[in-house]
């Protein structure tokens, strides 16, 4: 049985292989599709003389086709998709291990000079807080 869906969700390239294929069929035979996969078939005999069986089999084919391409498609983003959350997934650890990293030397700073730290500390508040101060002012 033909997959309307897959009929609908390609039907420019369907189409396009329609009129390859019989030829007789103009641009309003095959536009007046609409969802509507027996009047498609309909319009198909009535232009070409075709059986109705040939013509299934062959929209079955062209859809399996296109079923096919979405299918491959489908996991071709997911396996993308499964290799950008891991690569993120190792930034993300990575990232993470050099904060505890960058906090662990901190630690290890404040701990060896604790007078030298807290000056520090202090200066870089005095100096922000003159910043805000400044720019409040604008």
């Amino acid at each position: 049985m033909v997959n309307q869906q897959v009929l609908q969700g390609n039907w420019n390239e369907i189409r396009g292989k329609l009129r390859e294929k019989w030829g007789e069929l103009t641009n309003d035979d095959v536009q007046s599709f609409n969802g509507n996969v027996d009047q498609l078939i309909g319009a198909i005999q009535r232009k070409t003389g075709e059986s109705r069986e040939s013509i299934e089999n062959y929209l079955g084919s062209v859809s399996s086709e296109f079923a096919g391409t979405l299918e491959k498609t489908r996991a071709a983003v997911q396996e993308y998709a499964t290799q950008t959350r891991q690569v993120a997934q190792q930034q993300y650890e990575q990232a993470s291990e050099a904060m505890r990293g960058g906090y662990r030397s901190a630690e290890r700073m404040v701990q060896s000079r604790p007078a030298e730290s807290l000056a520090t500390a202090f200066g870089v508040g005095l100096v922000a807080g003159l910043l805000i101060g400044l720019v409040s002012r604008r």
